[in-house]
Parts: structure tokens; C-alpha cells; sequence
């Protein structure tokens, strides 16, 4: 089996987007590839992208009631959070990677069922993380539109 053999000869940067154009040398055919979604996360403070990740995670209705629930039950949860929800078993697993994702909950898998419940420290820092961003503003009345 033969490798193929790619020239590289353009790049181009987008807005969004990064462009590599190749030529493979054994097919005499150009090559484009589009590598989407590039974020600038990298540009911004670790707090800073740290208060993005748990905006994010509070940015749908669905994650602010799972996340009420396991606040409430104040225990590890397995499998009741489908039955709280409006929702199907994959949409709620979605949102619950997004949360796990983001740090504020934890999960531990016990047989054939995963136990979910708030990541404590995590909780805190994330609270503490958005109190400092609201806290930042000291408003003036009537200063502004």
C-alpha cells in the first residue's frame, strides 16, 4: 500500500475558519481541508474561559433543572433524572455531559447505571467565579442609556 505523497502549498485563515490546500502528488488532484469552529480561547485568561465553560453549561433551561434537582435531592442520583425531566433518556445524557464536561457535576458508575451528583468544590468555584464577574460592576445611576 502507497502512502500518498501531499505537497502543501496554501493556508489561509478566515474568521471562523482555517483552509489548508494540498496537491497529492500521485493523483495530480487538489486537495482542500476545512478544519471549522476555531475558537480564540487561547487569547483570554484561564478565569476568564473558566466563567465561558460554566456559562455555557447554565445556557439551557434544561441543565438550570437537572442541576436544581441534584442541588434538591442533595445525593447521588442513578436514573431519576429522566424521570424529572420533559425530555428523552439521550437528550438528558447530552445535557449531563455538558455538565459533566464543565466540572459542576460528577458522575460514578455503579453497575449498569451512572450516579450523578454536584462536584461540591467545583460548585463553589463556579459560584465564586460569577459572583466576581457580577460584583465588577459598580454601576452609576443614570450614567447610561
Amino acid at each position: 500500500m502507497r502512502v500518498p505523497s501531499f505537497l502543501y502549498y496554501d493556508l489561509f485563515f478566515t474568521r471562523k475558519n482555517i483552509l489548508i490546500y494540498l496537491f497529492n502528488r500521485q493523483t495530480n488532484r487538489n486537495i482542500a481541508i476545512r478544519f471549522m469552529g476555531i475558537t480564540k480561547s487561547h487569547i483570554f485568561t484561564l478565569k476568564e474561559n473558566k466563567l465561558a465553560k460554566y456559562a455555557k453549561a447554565l445556557g439551557h433551561p434544561a441543565r438550570i433543572s437537572i442541576l436544581k434537582f441534584l442541588a434538591k435531592k442533595q445525593a447521588c442520583i442513578c436514573g431519576d433524572i429522566v424521570d424529572e425531566l420533559p425530555l428523552s433518556q439521550s437528550t438528558v445524557s447530552q445535557h449531563l455531559k455538558e455538565l459533566k464536561d464543565a466540572g459542576l457535576i460528577k458522575g460514578d458508575i455503579e453497575g449498569a447505571s451512572v450516579c450523578y451528583c454536584i462536584d461540591e468544590k467545583e460548585w463553589r468555584l463556579a459560584q465564586e467565579t460569577i459572583n466576581q464577574l457580577f460584583d465588577s460592576y459598580k454601576g452609576k445611576a443614570g450614567s447610561c442609556c
